[in-house]
C-alpha cells in the first residue's frame, strides 16, 4: 500500500484552453490510456495522476482538467495554484480556438507561477484533412511567447506522451536548476498542493508586498 511514498516529485500540471479542444481526452488517454468518444463537457474541475519514470527519478504527474467554458472562470486561482506546469490546447481543425490561445496565456500568467512550463498543443492532429491552424504559425506563436510546442491526436494516441513528458522533464529541469530559487517552483512540487479555502490570506502571503 505505501507506494504512494514512492516518488521524488509531485507536479501539478493544468490543461488549459476553449471548450471542445480535447483536454478531457488528453488527461484520460495520458493517465489511463483511454478516449471517449462521447465529448460531454467537462463541468468545475477534475484531475487525474500518473506516475512516470524520468531521468531515474519517479515523477507522480497531476493532472488539472477543467471546463472551457466562462461561466466557471471563478475557479481559476485555485485551479492555478501550485501547477508548474500547463498544456495550453488548441484544436487544430477550429481556428478560433487557436485564437484565444493569446487570451489563455494572459490568464495563465496572471494566475500562476511566473515560472511554470507552457507547452502549445494543437490536439486533433487526426483532423489534418480539415486542418484551419497552419503548423508554421503555432510554431512562431510558441516561439515568440517561449512556450513549448507539440501537435497530438488523443484519438490516435500520437505525441500524448510526449507532450505531457516534455513537459514534465522541463519541469524537472527547472526545478534542479539554480533558475529557480527555494520556495518557488520547487517548495510546490515536493508534496501535494493543498488549496486553502481562504484565498486573500494566500494572496497576502504570496504576492511580495505589491
Amino acid at each position: 500500500m505505501g507506494s504512494d511514498e514512492a516518488y521524488n516529485f509531485v507536479f501539478k500540471v493544468v490543461l488549459i484552453g476553449e471548450s471542445g479542444v480535447g483536454k478531457s481526452n488528453l488527461l484520460s488517454r495520458f493517465t489511463k490510456n483511454e478516449f471517449s468518444h462521447d465529448s460531454r463537457t467537462t463541468i468545475g474541475v477534475e484531475f487525474s495522476t500518473r506516475t512516470v519514470k524520468l531521468n531515474g527519478l519517479t515523477i507522480k504527474a497531476q493532472i488539472w482538467d477543467t471546463a472551457g467554458l466562462e461561466r466557471y472562470r471563478a475557479i481559476t486561482s485555485a485551479y492555478y495554484r501550485g501547477a508548474v506546469g500547463a498544456l495550453l490546447i488548441y484544436d487544430i481543425s477550429k481556428h478560433l480556438t487557436y485564437e484565444s490561445a493569446e487570451r489563455w496565456l494572459k490568464e495563465l500568467y496572471d494566475h500562476a507561477d511566473t515560472h511554470i512550463v507552457v507547452m502549445l498543443v494543437g490536439n486533433k492532429s487526426d483532423l489534418a484533412a480539415v486542418r484551419s491552424v497552419p503548423t508554421e504559425d503555432a510554431k512562431d506563436f510558441a516561439e515568440k511567447n517561449g512556450l513549448l510546442f507539440m501537435e497530438t491526436s488523443a484519438l490516435d494516441s500520437v505525441n500524448v506522451e510526449a507532450a505531457f513528458n516534455t513537459v514534465l522533464a522541463e519541469i524537472h529541469k527547472k526545478v534542479s536548476s539554480k533558475e529557480v530559487t527555494r520556495g518557488s517552483i520547487n517548495a510546490v512540487t515536493l508534496s501535494q498542493p493543498n488549496a486553502p479555502a481562504d484565498d486573500t490570506q494566500e494572496k497576502k502571503a504570496c504576492c511580495k508586498n505589491m
